[in-house]
Formats: structure tokens, C-alpha cells, sequence
């Protein structure tokens, strides 16, 4: 049969990427009657230079803007970019082309971009995190110890005067930062400048009766022209941090509200809503190890990342691996790529769902201590209120760094008692 496709032009097993190539790593299962080969070349071909048959006129840069798939190893694929097909600062255009259309090949059956590695030539277009781990140490005045905070639960239905008692109570209990949810932004029962205006006045008497430093996250996640304007709503009452939706608002918007935000000296506590409608197939869609290296690429200073043991899904090595991307300057991990972040600065990691008083130093265990540790229903549902369930988990990550089993700690503090009377060492499902 005449040669009327050029796929296997797109692989080269003995191709040495360049140190300006982006290289990615590809999980893929060919349909039936598609060899493993054209497999990887569909893929190369498809993401790059490529289309579904041999043309009749080439552009002379053809060689230049070709990727290769230069590595096969059973299910996994790697394939190589040239430096030159990418837009210098242009998020976007990366993921229509490595994460765009060849999700929809029929000649896969399933495809998982598992990772990626950006050379300087790309990250230099940048900004990364504005503060990073050590910045947001330094605003919250808060050393070694986890930086606490807690979402008003239930998520949604609080009214904007109600959600700012709640935000006290959390405060006074000890900890130093509350936050809204993914859903929550501006409601008819719950406005956002409303909600904003007094939780500012709530911060100022609980820091003003703790003597501490006391923020919240709270969500301006919207249309592009409405978080800009809410980002500067949040400055104009002394709040350090905006809350962002990534995964929802899409990644430019998140480019743009990087700029804005550092404009406002905001840090960015980045939530990873819906990131499981890609993620959570292990033979299909994107990593969230990848989606996270994006965002600290863009500079987000916080980042949902999971806990292992709580209630949303996440295997260690998962939730590890992707602790290590966004907190390492230089980290190769086992089945994944080299990435070397040079001046980008590292993302706090942010553990979060179904956590409780009795699970903390498993969590803490896990993760180390320098983690954003979110306690919401954990604290809300203590026996006697908010104000008991915010000392209780601080008592936990005293025992945990004390390394002092937590029902011998619970002798002498009542509150954390009283929730491990009620919780014991749960593990939420």
C-alpha cells in the first residue's frame, strides 16, 4: 500500500534531547491494529508539527519544530519539543499543545501526561511563587510549627455576618488562618465584599486579644475582571492572601491574577477543584503532579496537595511525589523527570480533607512539618464548639513535635480529650 502517513517520521530511539527541549513523559494505550511505534509517533506528530497524512509542500523549518518520541519502555513514552515551537510566557499554548488535542485520537485507546520537564530557556519567562514557604513564614510570624487554618463548615450556607464569628472563633482558638471553600465565592446570602469587611474586623480583635498574626484565604475565584477587582478589595482591608480556584479559572487567568496580585503584594492559596476530572483515572487524563509543577511555574504560593490518609484519594507516593516538585529546587523522582526550578522559589504544600485532632501525627508524620495544615469539620464538629476544636488540633501538632503519644498529651489538655473521645484515630473514607 502507498505511503500516505508520516507518524513514524515523529520517532527516534536514538535521539539525545537537547538541553533547551521540553521533554514529557506519556503513559499511552494503542487501539487495536496501532502498533506501539506509531503509537508514540501519533502522539509526537499530533502535539507538534504533525498531521494525519504525507503533504505535498513542507516548511523549510519542518526539522526544527518536530517532536520526537526518542524513548519506548512498555506503556510509557517520552517525547521531546524543541524550544522553538513554544511561546515565551504562553501557559496556554504549552497545554494546547502537550495536553490538547492528542486526548482525542482514536488511534489511543488512553493517554496520561504523566510529567514534564521545562528547561530554563522556558521557566526564565516566569515569575514563580511571590513569597513561597519562607515568605509566608515571615507574614504569619509563625517559625517551625504548621501554619493552621480552617474552612468555615458546612462550606456554604453561612451568612456573611455568621462566617466572620465562625473566622473569630477559629482565631482565638489558635489558629492562624481561615479560609473559604472551593463553591463559596459571592452569594446572595453571603456577599463577598460584605464577607470581606468583616472578617477584617474580626482579624483585628483576635490579634489584638492573641497578640498574633491572624489572615484568611479568601476565594475571589470569578470571571477575570472580577477577581482583579476583588483582589484589590482584599489589599484595601490588609489581607496578605487571595484564594484561587486553578483548575476552574483556567491558567491564563491564573498568569493574569499573578500579575495582579503581586501588584497588591497578595500571596496566592491556590485550590486544585476539579483537578480529579483529570487526574484520578491512572490510564488517562493529566497528573496532578504535572498540574501542580504549573502552578508553581506560574507562582502560586500555597497549593492543595493532599494528605494521604484523609478523605480525598492520593496514594504516598503520589502525594509525595508531588510534595517534592513543588518544594525541591532540583528533584528527580523514581518513573519521572529531572526539573530544576533555578530561582523559581518553593510552593507551601497544602494538606487538607477529613483531617482531624487524632490523625494529625500521622499526617504530620507523612508530610514533615513544614505543610499548611487545614483542620475544617475536624475542629467545627469538637463537642464544645470551634473555639475547643482549633486547641485540640494545635495540642496535637504540640504532642506530634514533642514526640509525646497523643493520649498521653490529651491527660492534661481537655480539648484535645474531648475529640479524641469523639474521633479516636479515624481515618475519614
Amino acid at each position: 500500500m502507498r505511503h500516505i502517513d508520516w507518524y513514524k517520521d515523529f520517532v527516534d530511539l536514538k535521539y539525545k534531547p537537547s538541553k533547551t527541549d521540553v521533554v514529557c513523559l506519556f503513559r499511552f494505550e494503542p487501539s487495536d491494529k496501532v502498533s506501539v511505534v506509531e503509537a508514540a509517533g501519533r502522539i509526537a506528530s499530533e502535539s507538534s508539527a504533525g498531521t494525519w497524512t504525507t503533504l505535498t509542500k513542507l516548511p523549510k523549518t519542518i526539522k526544527k519544530v518536530m517532536a520526537t518520541s526518542f524513548e519506548i519502555d512498555g506503556n510509557f513514552a517520552k517525547v521531546a519539543y524543541p524550544i522553538e515551537i513554544w511561546e515565551p510566557g504562553n501557559i496556554s499554548q504549552l497545554l494546547s499543545g502537550i495536553a490538547g488535542n492528542i486526548f482525542g485520537m482514536k488511534a489511543l485507546e488512553n493517554l496520561r501526561l504523566v510529567d514534564v520537564s521545562l528547561p530554563v530557556q522556558y521557566t526564565k519567562h516566569f515569575r514563580g511563587p511571590e513569597f513561597g514557604i519562607e515568605g509566608i513564614r515571615r507574614i504569619l510570624k509563625v517559625r517551625k510549627r504548621p501554619i493552621t487554618g480552617a474552612v468555615a463548615k458546612p462550606k456554604i450556607g453561612w451568612s456573611a455576618e455568621e462566617h466572620a464569628t465562625i473566622a473569630y472563633e477559629t482565631w482565638i482558638g489558635g489558629f492562624d488562618l481561615v479560609k473559604d471553600d472551593e463553591n463559596l465565592t459571592s452569594t446572595q446570602f453571603n456577599k463577598f465584599e460584605q464577607r470581606v469587611k468583616l472578617c477584617a474586623k474580626m482579624r483585628d480583635k483576635a490579634e489584638k486579644e492573641s497578640g498574633e498574626r491572624k489572615s484568611a484565604l479568601i476565594n475571589i475565584t470569578g470571571e477575570t475582571n472580577q477577581m482583579t477587582k476583588r483582589a484589590k478589595i482584599l489589599h484595601d482591608f490588609g489581607f496578605e492572601y487571595a484564594m484561587i480556584d486553578v483548575v476552574t479559572v483556567g491558567m491564563s487567568a491564573l498568569q493574569t491574577l499573578r500579575e495582579v496580585c503581586h501588584d497588591h503584594n497578595l500571596a496566592i492559596h491556590a485550590h486544585r477543584a476539579m483537578h480529579a476530572a483529570f487526574d484520578r483515572n491512572p490510564r488517562h487524563g493529566i497528573s496532578m503532579l504535572f498540574l501542580a509543577k504549573i502552578c508553581r511555574l506560574i507562582g502560586v504560593d500555597q497549593l492543595h496537595i493532599g494528605t494521604v490518609i484523609g478523605k480525598l484519594v492520593g496514594t504516598r507516593h503520589d502525594v509525595l511525589d508531588i510534595k517534592n516538585a513543588i518544594t525541591s529546587q532540583n528533584n528527580k523522582r523514581f518513573g519521572s523527570l529531572n526539573q530544576n526550578w533555578n530561582n523559581i522559589k518553593p510552593v507551601f504544600p497544602v494538606s487538607s480533607g477529613g483531617i482531624h485532632p487524632g490523625i494529625i501525627p500521622d499526617v504530620l508524620k507523612i508530610m514533615g512539618n513544614n505543610i499548611v495544615l487545614l483542620v475544617s469539620g475536624g475542629i467545627h464538629g469538637h463537642p464544645n464548639g470551634t473555639r475547643d476544636g482549633a486547641r485540640a488540633a494545635i495540642q496535637s501538632i504540640e504532642a506530634s513535635m514533642q514526640s509525646i503519644p497523643l493520649y498521653q498529651y490529651a491527660r492534661s489538655h481537655k480539648e484535645l480529650g474531648a475529640a479524641l473521645a469523639k474521633w479516636g484515630r479515624l481515618r475519614p473514607q
